[in-house]
């Protein structure tokens, strides 16, 4: 009997062909077995089937084991997924080497056609543009970590939002990044946002001793991350929203800027803070 039409979907978003699918499930169902049962079990073409079980070796799905005939045993579930993972990683960070070796033909190509064009459309940049409170803004905020070269700065509540950034802020640290952030004082969020930071705070203690933190004595007007600030006002990007306590987040906007002096006034609030308004130690309740 051939795998049931639930799991094959279920290894399909995998992003498995269906005939990897089907034989994967048939693997995962019927243990170590060779090309010709997998064919005669699922209906797949012999012409086809090596194919199909070479592939989904390479994927690391499967083990194959020499002899005659080879026989084929699928590894576990977990594995599997975790595979799955790694594969999709290493796509993504060959993508990235191929974006960079591309880079400085493409900015040779377009970066003059794109200033050229600027200054004939308009004599001034765009302070702010918004995006979306969630996953647009976290995409944003991964993107400032991983573009940034000398510093990232936060200021959050709880920053409930860490296990979505971590790889980034990761990828910052390796870099050489420098990172601070400023948290509000806990004896000011409410009881379950306590919780959180002090769940995020102990991570960062355990992890990423690196991470340089304090604690706002007060409360703050805006939350947000700025990288890259230069008191030359030639640097810098940011995203931010400004606290609307009766608003969700899911129904905000957060601005982003690239506006360098902008970018400085953040850092000198930053400093302040930090040097004058903030405790090294988590507070205690």
């Amino acid at each position: 009997m051939g795998p049931r039409t639930g799991s094959t979907e279920l290894l399909q978003q995998l992003n498995l062909k269906e005939y990897e699918a089907t034989a994967l499930a048939h693997l995962l169902s019927a243990g170590r077995t060779t090309a010709p049962d997998i064919s005669e079990a699922t209906g797949i073409p012999q012409a086809r089937v090596y194919g199909v079980l070479d592939s989904l070796a390479d994927y690391g799905f499967i083990k194959v084991i020499p002899g005659r005939p080879k026989q084929y045993q699928p590894k576990s579930p977990a594995e599997i997924l975790e595979r799955a993972k790694e594969n999709r990683r290493q796509r993504y960070e060959d993508y990235c080497t191929e974006v960079e070796d591309l880079r400085e033909a493409f900015i040779e190509e377009f970066g003059p056609l794109y200033e050229r064009a600027d200054e004939d459309v308009t004599p001034t940049a765009e302070l702010f543009h918004v995006v979306d409170v969630g996953t647009p803004s976290e995409t944003e905020t991964r993107q400032l970590y991983r573009n940034a070269t000398d510093e990232v700065f936060v200021i959050t509540n709880s920053f409930a939002y860490f296990d979505d950034v971590e790889p980034a802020v990761n990828g910052a640290l390796e870099n050489g990044v420098d990172v601070s952030i400023l948290f509000l004082d806990p004896r000011t969020l409410p009881q379950e946002k306590a919780a959180v930071q002090a769940d995020v705070v102990d991570r960062l203690e355990a992890e990423f001793p690196a991470i340089d933190y304090r604690f706002s004595e007060e409360r703050l007007p805006w939350r947000g991350t700025f990288v890259d600030p230069s008191m030359a006002y030639d640097s810098g990007k940011a995203i931010f929203l400004v606290e609307e306590t009766d608003v969700p987040d899911h129904r905000r906007q957060a601005a982003i800027t690239e506006n360098g002096s902008f970018v400085a006034g953040m850092l000198r609030y930053f400093d302040l803070i930090w040097e004058y308004e903030s405790l090294e130690a988590r507070p205690s309740s």
